[in-house]
């Protein structure tokens, strides 16, 4: 006799869920950190650091980004317990950390970074398999981790000009792609999460295109991704119940961009100056 059909597809979708990659999209909410891989499934995850340490952790990235010179970074976080990504994967979100001039409450500017994301839907205002652009702060992407570190590339000064360039004209908002999915296939055009996206915009200084079928065609030729190791039955269960989980745009193993892609992307190419992890508990 066969056992319950239910339960069986529950644990499908849980496997695909756990295995779900770095790039994994988080929603930002302003009281709970909430990972978008379904195996959060809609719940709310206590915040890993307290307030102060989020906001001495914020404070030593900006520290060390500006020591370094960076006026563009990208900054990776770990927004689900480690223990929950599969191996080889170490964050779940990336984004444009920014140096430039910040306006405060009483209408002076002051110096610091700003942070540039590519968000999520969280099912009630924007549907999970949609997304969105957004600029915030330091403090709010140190908010969302669930780890101690922070993965950080820093682009070669010429990358770093052209990045802000791009992210300073209208093309940034051209190169978004708002039909999103857990684990969008970076070599193509049809979904996005924030990780490809990031990909998207380096790819659009690096050929100085913002042309999307240009990019993704650069992208197929010289990018390459991250493989995510699921079982036959998750796969196919996973987008059942998940509208965030699309395999639409993904033949043979399943692909997605990562920060270990990403800095091989940049490193082989000549387009970093350096990449390092973070570790707030380290000197």
């Amino acid at each position: 006799m066969r056992g319950p059909v239910f339960p069986a597809i529950f644990l499908a979708a849980a496997m695909l869920s756990l295995a779900l990659p770095a790039a994994a999209q988080e929603s930002q909410q302003p009281h709970a950190v909430r990972d978008s891989g379904g195996a959060w499934s809609g719940a709310t995850a206590q915040p890993y650091l307290s307030p102060r340490d989020t906001a001495l952790f914020a404070k030593r990235i900006e520290t060390d980004l500006a020591a370094k010179g960076a006026h563009v970074a990208i900054v990776f976080r770990a927004g689900r317990p480690r223990a929950t990504m599969p191996k080889g994967i170490s964050y779940t979100h990336a984004a444009f950390w920014v140096y430039g001039d910040i306006e405060g409450g009483d209408g002076y500017a002051d110096k610091g970074y700003s942070v540039y994301n590519l968000y999520q839907g969280d099912g009630r205002d924007l549907p999970r398999d949609k997304s969105y652009l957004k600029q915030d702060f330091p403090v709010d992407f140190v908010g969302g981790s669930q780890a101690d570190d922070v993965g950080v590339i820093i682009p070669s000064p010429e990358m770093q000009r052209r990045i802000f360039d791009i992210i300073e004209s209208p093309a940034y908002e051209r190169l978004h792609v708002a039909d999103y999915s857990v684990i969008a296939n970076p070599l193509d055009a049809r979904y996005q999460n924030c990780t490809e996206f990031v990909l998207d915009v380096i790819a659009a200084a690096a050929w100085n295109t913002d042309d999307y079928a240009q990019i993704k065609a650069d992208l197929k030729a010289h990018f390459q991704p991250t493989v995510v190791r699921v079982n036959g039955l998750a796969r196919l269960i996973g987008p059942m119940v998940d509208s965030a989980v699309k395999t639409g745009d993904q033949s043979g193993p399943l692909m997605t961009a990562t920060y270990e892609s990403v800095a091989a992307f940049m490193r082989g190419n000549g387009l970093m100056a350096q990449t390092y992890r973070l570790d707030r508990n380290k000197p």
